[in-house]
């Protein structure tokens, strides 16, 4: 029988072929755990590994909402309505952008689809008074009914709704010139009584715990958007420092920090003396 090449052979026939294959053997793995790296990395991503929870993100999208009562307003001026786009920009995007305290994202249409079976009136009813955890028009009070409803129908119809954003009411006629002159001197009423003082309104013990737990609670339990955590007191030890006077007027004005901001009372409609109490009850709770 004739000698025959063996057909199983290796293709590896030199040591230069043999240090190519070892060292192709380690390239082209690390090559393409980069590429993947990269790929991944480079997905637009929301929610948690992303930047959309960053305070610089917050602090971009809910700017807005973030005016502390300095800035002049003209209250004369006519208010022009916005979209309902901008308005999700200005005061929604902060919570439904990355689904923050149980708000539905933009867009995922399985959160949104059993909210808009409960029909365009009702999630406009709730935006406008809040909800569970949403506070009032997302807490910006100076949003008109007609620009909440606006957002309401943008956020719901990148989710699979139909719903018409509702047109700015017509404005009232002017009035004549006879309805608009001033009346005579003699036809003039009597100048009203000054009125005598009102009493301060007496709050009953419990205000303060109220309050936090239907407004305060939905943010400061679990420290969104940068807000100290109730009970943390390496978190309220240098707001406590400030004093309860500093801190009640961020409370009722509305206060952008550093690393979160955090609206008007809460987005609610709270008497300044029920935030106050609600201050108050954290402050007690974080000594």
């Amino acid at each position: 029988m004739s000698d025959s090449h063996d057909e199983h052979s290796s293709g590896i026939k030199t040591p230069k072929q043999l240090i190519a294959a070892v060292v192709a053997g380690f390239i082209v793995p690390i090559i393409g755990i980069v590429l993947l790296v990269q790929y991944v990395s480079n997905a637009n991503k929301v929610g948690d590994g992303s930047e959309a929870l960053t305070p610089q993100a917050i602090s971009a999208r809910i700017r807005p909402v973030a005016d502390e009562g300095f800035t002049f307003k003209d209250v004369n001026a006519i208010k022009v309505l916005q979209s309902g786009e901008a308005v999700y920009k200005g005061a929604c995007m902060a919570c439904h952008a990355a689904g923050v305290a149980g708000a539905p994202k933009v867009g995922d249409t399985a959160a949104w689809s059993a909210r808009i079976a409960q029909g365009y009136d009702t999630l406009v009813t709730h935006a406008v008074n809040g909800i569970r955890g949403m506070p009032a028009k997302g807490g910006n009070a100076d949003l008109d009914n007609i620009e909440v409803a606006r957002a309401v129908a943008y956020m719901a119809n990148q989710a699979g709704a139909t719903f018409k954003e509702p047109d700015a009411p017509a404005a009232a006629a002017t009035p004549t010139a006879d309805a608009a002159a001033p009346a005579p001197a003699a036809m003039a009423a009597p100048a009203a009584t000054p009125a005598t003082p009102a009493e301060p309104v007496k709050l009953a013990a419990d205000t303060g715990k109220k309050i936090y737990d239907s407004v305060c609670m939905a943010c400061h339990a679990a420290g969104i958007a940068g807000s100290p955590k109730f009970g943390d007191k390496l978190a309220w030890a240098e707001r406590i420092k400030q004093g309860p006077a500093v801190l009640h007027e961020h409370a009722i004005k509305g206060y952008q920090g550093k690393a979160g901001m955090m609206p008007a009372k809460g987005g609610s409609s709270a008497s300044d003396d029920e935030v106050k109490a609600a201050v108050d009850y954290m402050i007690a709770a974080a000594k």
